[in-house]
């Protein structure tokens, strides 16, 4: 093949999903709502199920309900014929997938199913197969064209399938009012894991540099070295904070060639300085100091008094950026 032809083939493969994804759009209908509500009543598990690159589909789709708050397991439905089908219970809700729906290993465990007593949500691309007509739910991912040349291999099928199932996941996340709280203690591991459950509380620095208003300059740059963070925080005689100074205060006042031996740090630092709170999330405290330019922001409790520090620096070692 020519580079062209390369091309070629990979746009028309993307053109052809993309077309089996937008015959979608009409399906979702009173038959996904009341796929949505069979769900979210659930209170077992929902236990997907699917053969071949169904099953893969199926247990994507299971990992993608888990982590946004449906529990869900993939089953294998061959294993499930030999004993496997013991972890199904009335409680729970099948969601079985199928691009032909008549895929032996999971019609064998149709009347196992239903006799069990677990409502059946069928994902077919035929609604007048079997597996469509025995479900309580059927959800049509038919496809025009598979992708493949030879109408062969599962493309533009698997893709239609994943795509309802993330519909599901996603309307269901909305339904249970599900946070990007709850999403971190699903995912712990890793960067994603550390953006969404640490707490400024986590990474502050309780020492940090602190002068009163009349301070000379010379003075509170004394502190700021002692401390090490590039600033320091501005107490008022009522203990809360009357504002900060940082490098570039220091900066703008060398430019105007101020006396660093006269000039208290009331009069060059700034006030009404952004500040957080020990119970926000890190990553909230982080987005300020990107969009503000800044690299230290004061942690403050009741009444605008000062309790901590947090440096950019501090959450670069933690991971978070």
């Amino acid at each position: 093949m020519t580079k062209h032809a390369f091309i070629e083939a990979g746009q028309r493969t993307v053109l052809l999903e993309q077309q089996a994804i937008e015959a979608l759009h009409g399906r979702i209908d009173s038959h996904f709502s009341a796929a949505c509500e069979s769900l979210l009543t659930c209170t077992g598990r929902v236990v997907v199920t699917g053969m071949g690159k169904s099953g893969h589909i199926a247990n994507k789709i299971a990992a993608t309900l888990a982590s946004t708050g449906t529990p869900a397991f993939f089953m294998h439905p061959g294993e499930a014929s030999h004993g496997d089908l013991g972890m199904l219970t009335s409680n729970d809700v099948v969601i079985a997938l199928s691009g032909s729906g008549t895929t032996n290993e999971i019609i064998t465990l149709i009347p196992l199913i239903k006799r069990i007593g677990a409502p059946l949500i069928a994902l077919t691309g035929n609604p007048l197969s079997t597996m469509a007509q025995a479900a309580d739910i059927h959800l049509n991912v038919h496809v025009k064209e598979e992708a493949c040349p030879l109408g062969l291999a599962p493309t533009s099928s698997t893709t239609a399938t994943l795509v309802m199932g993330d519909a599901l996941a996603v309307a269901l996340l909305e339904a249970r009012g599900f946070s990007a709280e709850d999403f971190a203690f699903s995912h712990p591991g890793g960067t994603l894991g550390k953006r969404l459950l640490l707490k400024v509380s986590d990474v502050m620095q309780s020492d940090f540099p602190q002068v009163k208003p009349e301070t000379l300059l010379s003075d509170a740059l004394m502190e700021i070295t002692q401390k090490g963070l590039g600033m320091t925080t501005i107490i008022g005689s009522d203990v809360s904070l009357s504002g900060i100074f940082t490098d570039g205060d220091l900066r703008r006042a060398l430019d105007k060639r101020q006396d660093i031996h006269t000039t208290p740090i009331a009069k060059l630092m700034t006030a009404h300085c952004k500040t957080v709170q020990a119970d926000m999330l890190a990553a909230e405290a982080l987005n300020i100091m990107e969009k503000n330019n800044i690299s230290a922001l004061v942690v403050t409790e009741k009444n605008n008094i000062p309790c901590a520090v947090v440096h950019i620096h501090t959450l670069i070692k933690s991971g978070l950026a």
